[in-house]
Formats: structure tokens, C-alpha cells, sequence
């Protein structure tokens, strides 16, 4: 069998400054120690459980941010961006898939760095409806090849309100409760290492009794997009596909979940090309 792990970093105990979370920010060698040690136990419970191979896709930033000397053989490490399917991208051939460090979608209260999927471009993502954090993002994808979220390790506000309502079947295992945006409360390593080890085991027995459910987005999936600038409406509006429907908001469908995502990649990075090309002028 093989199991997937999706790692982000501001759901990530400890982490609450931005220094945290960028290649060169002053606490970012702490934040990757962190989520290495919260990464890697997870990893090693799933071997010991009957996972050959252990697919972890570095998905925050960057997406190079867990340590790499001595990893075990088991595990396969997907780096780099962009690439496919973003935060998910391995999960396809996958038999569960894992979230650890996860936050709360944008606009959530006392959830620490809020935001979905980009906290510079994006204010509000809707799918086929239904308002949309990371976590819903990534496990309707992963839902598309019929694979369930059977653990999610991070922000309280987004495992009380998104994954309890989404995926009641999925662990919950609470990495940082949060005081707001930038301040956090978090129990020792040892204490959260004992969490997910148990979570591992108990998410698992839920997933050989059948009770794990992949999230399906239903065909055609309608997507709704707000952007935090009519800068990044405009270069959306681009896109043929895509319908500008007020200064902020485009709309756009797609014939399953792995399209949607794709194109909404697309736009993000398109409006990380405009903000770059706006600050140097």
C-alpha cells in the first residue's frame, strides 16, 4: 500500500511569525525543523502499519522546505514549483492521503495566518458553492481518483469548522490553537508526537472498516473566485474560459476537480506575475 502526506507550514506548531515562513526569513530554519519533526513520525507510524511507500509532497511556499539528510527509504519526496496539482500533487496512485500543518481558510477569527492558498491574491474561493479552505481544495482533488483524507493535523479553527463538517470520519489531531493571527498555544513535541502516532493508528482503523470517504466534487465543478485587487481580476479575465462577474470576482467551470484546480493554479500564478511586474515599475 502507499500513503500520501500533504505538509504546509502555517498550520505548523510554533509557527506565528512571517519570519517563519520564507527562505529567508529569520525563524525559517526553525519552521523547517518543526515540520520535519512533525512530518517524519507521521510517516514512520505508516510504515510500521503496512505502507510501503510514504508520498510526502512539500507544499507550502517554495515547496522546499522539509529537511532532506536521512530520509528513510520508504519515503518519496515531491519538491519544486510550479508543478501539477500544486499541494496534492503524487496523490493520484495513492490508498490515503494525510494533511499536516493545515490552516483555516481566509477570513477566519483567532486562526493564525489565515488565508487560502494565496494570502496576497486570493480572498475567497467558492466550489460548487460551498466556500473552500486549502484542505477542501486539496481532498476534493484527491477525491477525484476515489482516495479519502483520513487525517488532518493543524490549526483548531479549521479542523472544528471545515474538517469536522467535510470529513467527520478524518482524525483531528490539533497542532497550534490560535489567538489570533499571529499568536499561537502549542503543547511540547513529545506531547504532539504521542497525538499523531495515535492518530495514525486510529485513522487507519477507520479506513479498513470502510468508513473513510473521499470527498467528490460534483461534475461539472463551478468555480467562484474572488482576488484581493482588480489588478488580478483583469489578468484573469484573460483566460477565455473564465467570466469576469464583478470587479473582484470571476467564475469559470470545469469538467472535474483536477481541471478546476489546475486553472485555478494558473490564475494564482498569474497574479503573482502581476504583482511582480507591479512593484517594479
Amino acid at each position: 500500500m502507499k500513503a500520501f502526506i500533504s505538509i504546509d507550514l502555517e498550520g505548523m506548531p510554533f509557527v506565528v511569525i512571517p519570519g517563519h515562513l520564507g527562505l529567508k526569513g529569520s525563524l525559517y530554519k526553525e519552521a523547517r525543523e518543526i515540520a520535519t519533526n512533525v512530518t517524519l513520525p507521521v510517516a514512520e507510524e505508516l510504515h510500521n502499519n503496512g505502507f510501503e511507500e510514504v508520498v510526502i509532497a512539500d507544499s507550502h511556499g517554495p515547496m522546499v522546505n522539509l529537511l532532506v539528510d536521512n530520509l528513510p527509504e520508504y519515503i518519496e519526496l515531491v519538491r519544486g514549483y510550479p508543478r501539477p496539482v500544486s499541494m496534492v500533487a503524487g496523490v493520484e496512485d495513492c490508498d490515503v492521503a494525510m494533511f499536516l500543518g493545515y490552516h483555516a481558510r481566509a477570513g477566519t477569527a483567532y486562526a493564525t495566518f489565515d488565508h487560502t492558498y494565496s494570502g496576497r491574491a486570493i480572498h475567497r474561493v467558492i466550489v460548487n458553492g460551498e466556500e473552500a479552505s486549502e484542505f477542501l481544495l486539496n481532498a476534493y482533488v484527491a477525491g477525484d481518483s476515489k482516495i479519502p483524507v483520513i487525517l488532518v493535523a493543524g490549526d483548531l479553527r479549521l479542523l472544528e469548522d471545515d474538517v469536522r463538517q467535510h470529513a467527520p470520519w478524518a482524525e483531528r489531531v490539533v497542532l497550534k490553537k490560535s489567538l489570533g493571527r499571529g499568536a499561537a498555544r502549542s503543547y511540547g513535541m513529545g506531547r504532539i508526537e504521542k497525538e499523531l502516532r495515535n492518530g495514525v493508528k486510529q485513522a487507519l482503523a477507520t479506513f479498513k472498516q470502510n468508513k473513510a470517504k473521499p470527498l467528490i466534487a460534483k461534475p461539472p465543478v463551478e468555480m467562484q473566485v474572488t482576488f484581493n485587487s482588480t489588478y488580478f481580476a483583469d489578468a484573469a479575465e484573460l483566460l477565455p474560459i473564465v467570466k469576469r462577474v464583478s470587479g473582484l470576482d470571476i467564475e469559470y467551470t470545469a469538467k472535474n476537480m483536477v481541471e478546476a484546480y489546475k486553472i485555478f493554479e494558473l490564475l494564482s500564478l498569474a497574479a503573482s506575475g502581476v504583482w511582480a511586474i507591479k512593484q517594479n515599475q
